[in-house]
């Protein structure tokens, strides 16, 4: 029987069967954090960069959701400050992987699998997950709502051969804040989704209060959260496992609830107007 992609959908935007437990990179040189499931050898494994003046502490519940569905997550907490340097943030996510495939997680019942790695990033992060796909083969890259960086990702995406899903709110897209639909045009395979998120805001994804709320940035929403973490969850399940209940979380053709596939990003110019209804079918 044919996966229902509504009933998948709500089931990946929930908590997944797996125990969590939290740790501290810093443990082993790198100063961040470490979401693992209970236990489990071969694991997949993500590492995961931060948006621009916030910290790991922002994306907690995401991290959680992730391991609970048996995906390691390794997470940063450097370059914070106003001026990050998006290299930097690159390679610490690299040195990242490198932690989560050579050290022994948990209690020593937990490993992961060094062809079963993906790099994923928010906002400025997504830049820097780019970067670092670009200096490294991975199995998979998720840029979840990516905004500008220096140097520019968009460059970088043509040296990236693995599977890509690129995320921009249905508000954001077509934005000087948005780097979306320039990731996904310069990306160098074909096997590259850029999806928009139904009634989202870029900056949604990042959980609770931040700073840049006091100046007007848009602040936490719930429903762009969970679309995003079942979005993310079942593309990560299907790319890092081979796990083909998931497959349709890569399918282009599959309609998943709350987004909407741009199936050719050449299409999308910051001139939008009524562009966006149409390409979202209103």
């Amino acid at each position: 029987m044919a996966a229902n992609p509504k009933k998948l959908a709500q089931e990946l935007s929930r908590r997944g069967p797996h125990s969590v437990l939290r740790g501290d990179l810093a443990l082993a040189g790198q100063p961040g954090v470490v979401y693992t499931p209970a236990e489990g050898f071969d694991l997949p494994a993500i590492a995961f960069g931060h948006g621009w003046l916030t910290g790991v502490t922002k994306y907690t519940k995401l991290f959680e959701h992730l391991a609970s569905w048996g995906i390691v997550v390794g997470a940063p907490n450097t370059e914070r400050g106003p001026v990050p340097s998006a290299i930097g943030l690159s390679t610490d996510l690299l040195t990242t992987l490198d932690i989560c495939t050579g050290v022994r997680l948990g209690t020593g019942r937990i490993s992961v699998h060094p062809s079963k790695l993906a790099l994923v990033g928010h906002g400025s992060g997504a830049g820097a997950a780019v970067l670092a796909a670009a200096r490294r083969e991975v199995a998979a890259v998720a840029a979840l709502y990516p905004s500008p960086v220096s140097p520019a990702a968009s460059e970088a995406a043509g040296r990236v051969r693995a599977p890509g899903l690129v995320l921009v709110g249905e508000k954001s897209i077509g934005s000087m804040t948005s780097d979306a639909v320039a990731v996904a045009r310069g990306w160098g395979s074909d096997d590259l989704q850029l999806r928009v998120v139904e009634k989202a805001n870029d900056e949604g994804l990042v959980e609770g209060r931040r700073l840049l709320g006091a100046l007007g940035v848009g602040g936490a929403e719930r429903r762009t959260q969970e679309r995003t973490r079942a979005l993310l969850t079942g593309f990560l399940l299907h790319r890092l496992t081979g796990d083909k209940t998931y497959a349709i979380f890569s399918d282009l053709t599959t309609e998943l609830p709350g987004s909407t596939v741009i199936s050719d990003p050449d299409v999308v110019d910051r001139d939008l107007g009524t562009q966006v209804n149409l390409l979202l079918g209103r």
